[in-house]
């Protein structure tokens, strides 16, 4: 069979790799070793204690030495952006590229680089992308999408119940494993639609149709990270900070505050993505491909051995991810995706090393390098810092313009670090600068301002483990070639991410928070403790 799909590369300028690998080169250079290191820099570093961390690992000899790897690092974030963006160098190549330079440079200890690329974080990925393929291969994929969208016609309302089922369930249960689960269940409604307006000859794709659905899948998971402190640990570790300060916030609470804007959010990712791409998608109608897929379903009759196994072990996945906590992490029980198809004898065990997106995992684990180069070397301190001093100078010190000036750049942040890491970096910080601010909904309504916006990384693929998923799962079932590039991230996404922030601030700071309230005496509490230096 013949078939005809557009290339999936950008046009113009942004094919040109050679230029933007030099872009991304000389900014490097120029940050990382010609600029002068300010003095700023230099004093956070010594005074936060980095530069004598540097000093015992062996890797900085003084303060200025530690302070130059910092700028070192702050030249790698442009060059990593650029070359993930614009493939300058393949995408996986890019992420092991990342541990590369903090080995040659020296700019974190051996042991330390090793663990960003063998963490819970990694293996988790792994079991994950590992996880698509198998549902995949025994056809449980196509159960899925009649069980949660057979009931559904025409082409708006399948598109609205995807994202607002999406987000609502994404508040609950681990947004990745529904990722893992639905993108192949997306692609087979897609390819199912496209096929079937093309029976007499060559399939004619619609990739407009693919990302459309993709990364409304994709946005639509995201966002439901505001709803409960289920979704994500980056919640549960705000409220770690607040009980650190006396005033704990239980998961209704949280719930109050988060969940109302949840559904909300999800019509609103429907509703961007009809706009976005109404023009574009040739195919208007999702009912065919859906109704292929139950016909598929119902030829394949009571499900089988290898589909049993397969739902059993996602529901024991599932559970484990649930119930065991921070004791097995998400890590060990992703892994079981590589075990058991592989033990109870459903899936040949080089059919799941072959369908592994092995670019999409080697990125990722270079982006939590990234993150912990940024952390470690203070180099993300430094920029929230210097953010946070703007914003004084700006005279935004207090309620509204407070929180409105630590959302945006705790949602910038998240696209460059994860959800958790930028919610550790920035609690410590803007809870006593929201309680120094005298305002009464302090320190709760500051670290819900981080806390919601760390769940809206939708414009860099690097920025959740979501964007990685469907990069890497999100193919085209008849020749495996990939639907989504990495600047489509950047093209669709950095105006939802505005969109996304433009909700939390009218909705959540301006109405629910006015609705809602504050319990009073939070403030009193925790200035006690921090004006004592009992916080934890």
């Amino acid at each position: 069979m013949s078939h005809d799909i557009q290339a999936n590369g950008q046009g113009g300028l942004l094919a040109n790799k050679l230029f933007w690998l030099g872009v991304g080169a000389g900014i490097f250079i120029i940050i990382g070793f010609i600029l002068p290191t300010p003095q700023s820099l230099v004093d956070i570093v010594r005074d936060n204690g980095i530069a004598q961390k540097m000093i015992d690992w062996g890797i900085a000899e003084d303060v200025h030495e530690a302070a130059n790897k910092t700028m070192t690092v702050l030249g790698i974030i442009p060059m990593a952006i650029i070359f993930f963006a614009t493939e300058a160098i393949p995408i996986g190549l890019t992420g092991i590229l990342m541990p590369v330079l903090a080995y040659f440079l020296e700019l974190l200890p051996r042991a330390r680089i090793g663990k960003t690329f063998a963490g819970d974080a990694p293996m988790f990925l792994l079991g994950v992308l590992a996880m698509g393929v198998v549902v995949v291969e025994v056809g449980l994929h196509k159960r899925l999408a009649t069980w949660i969208l057979g009931w559904t016609r025409g082409f708006y309302l399948p598109v609205f119940v995807l994202c607002i089922s999406m987000a609502v369930i994404g508040s609950f249960i681990s947004a990745h494993a529904m990722c893992a689960f639905m993108t192949p269940v997306i692609m087979a409604v897609y390819f199912g639609s496209v096929a079937t307006n093309n029976q007499s000859g060559p399939i004619k794709h619609d990739p407009a149709l693919a990302k459309f659905l993709l990364f409304g899948l994709c946005f639509a998971l995201n966002v439901g990270g505001v709803g409960s402190p289920a979704a994500g640990g980056r919640n549960v570790i705000m409220m770690g900070f607040w009980e650190g300060y006396k005033v704990p916030m239980d998961f209704f609470t949280w719930m109050k505050y988060g969940f109302p804007m949840v559904p909300i959010l999800g019509v609103i990712v429907a509703v961007y993505m009809i706009v976005f791409f109404s023009k574009k998608v040739k195919t208007k109608s999702l009912t065919p491909g859906l109704e292929a897929i139950k016909d598929e379903t119902r030829k394949m009759g009571r499900m089988k051995y290898p589909e049993y196994v397969a739902l059993g072990m996602l529901i024991l996945i599932l559970l484990l991810w649930i119930l065991g906590g921070e004791e097995l992490g998400l890590g060990g029980p992703a892994l079981l995706a590589l075990l058991i198809p592989v033990i109870f004898r459903i899936t040949a065990w080089r059919k799941i090393l072959n369908g592994i997106s092995w670019d999409a995992w080697f990125m990722y684990c270079g982006a939590l390098t990234l993150g912990a180069l940024l952390k470690e070397s203070g180099a993300a301190l430094w920029l929230a810092q210097s953010v946070l001093t703007v914003l004084s100078y700006a005279g935004i010190q207090q309620g509204l313009g407070l929180w409105v000036g630590l959302s945006a750049f705790s949602g910038l942040m998240t696209n460059f670090m994860s959800d958790a890491g930028t919610t550790a970096l920035l609690g410590p910080i803007v809870i006593p600068m929201g309680i120094m601010s005298g305002h009464a909904a302090e320190p709760w309504a500051s670290g819900l301002a981080v806390a919601f916006a760390t769940s809206f990384a939708h414009f860099l693929i690097v920025g959740t483990p979501n964007n990685a998923i469907v990069y890497g799962l999100g193919t085209y079932p008849d020749t495996g070639e990939r639907a989504i590039h990495p600047m489509d991230f950047i093209k669709y996404g950095l105006l939802l991410w505005f969109i996304c922030l433009l909700v939390v601030w009218l909705i959540g700071f301006l109405g629910i928070f006015s609705l809602v309230g504050f319990p009073e005496g939070i403030l009193e509490t925790s200035k006690q403790v921090l004006e004592s230096g009992a916080a934890k």
